[in-house]
């Protein structure tokens, strides 16, 4: 437990774990209501969302704090969000449809959420697969195209749970009101706002460091003055 919480990139997997391991104690404690398929949906599909906005935070917050080390972590989040969709589109294909492409086939075409919700799912397959250091280094730039599919496939996935909801839209919304902050961040003015209030910081910092560094001349100096009176 302590080699896992002095290593950041160990204390973050077990973090992403955690709510496949809620949904493991609750089920073994007949804790997922009336309902348990359905619980199982929303809540995978909730941490798919989840940890794609995070992934997506983690460049503005990189560009914002200047830790540069931040970026080790992106692709963990990234595939965490593809693991969980993974398990929510299977609790859909096995759980709710038991396999029977003939409906599944049907419900895309009838029902929209389901429709934008594999749309969304479709890319991350591609993003999953050559997220390797071997693949980045072979596709050269055209990994960093592919790879924008991440915010079209995000915003499908905000829609998808917009339709999904029919009567409290305050989560599907907060989701949509996070990620179109993200993404404006992207945009130049965005770019421009996270340097100018990144420099800000650095400058509060480098005041605050001169201040530490400055204040323990000025109490020798002090300590000196009173020793020389009292000589």
């Amino acid at each position: 437990m302590g080699a896992i919480l002095r290593n950041p990139k160990c204390a973050l997997f077990a973090i992403c774990l955690l709510p496949l391991v809620r949904l493991v104690v609750l089920g073994a404690g007949s804790g997922l209501g009336a309902n348990p398929i359905e619980f199982i949906t929303h809540s995978t599909g909730t941490w798919t969302l989840v940890w794609l906005l995070v992934t997506l935070s983690v460049t503005p917050l990189r560009r914002l704090t200047g830790r540069a080390e931040l970026i080790r972590y992106r692709r963990m989040l990234g595939l965490f969000a593809f693991f969980y969709a993974c398990l929510h589109v299977i609790t859909y294909l096995w759980l709710d449809q038991f396999f029977d492409l003939a409906a599944i086939a049907k419900d895309i075409v009838k029902r929209p959420f389901i429709t934008f919700g594999f749309a969304a799912f479709v890319p991350f397959i591609p993003l999953a697969a050559t997220s390797t250091h071997a693949m980045m280094r072979r596709l050269g730039r055209r990994w960093q195209r592919l790879h924008r599919l991440i915010y079209p496939m995000a915003l499908l996935g905000v829609i998808h749970y917009l339709w999904l909801v029919k009567k409290d839209l305050t989560q599907p919304l907060i989701f949509g009101a996070v990620l179109v902050f993200l993404l404006a961040l992207r945009l130049p003015w965005g770019l421009s706002a996270l340097r100018a209030v990144s420099n800000r910081l650095l400058a509060i910092s480098a005041q605050r460091a001169g201040r530490d560094a400055v204040s323990p001349g000025i109490h020798a100096i002090k300590q000196g003055g009173r020793f020389m009176r009292s000589k």
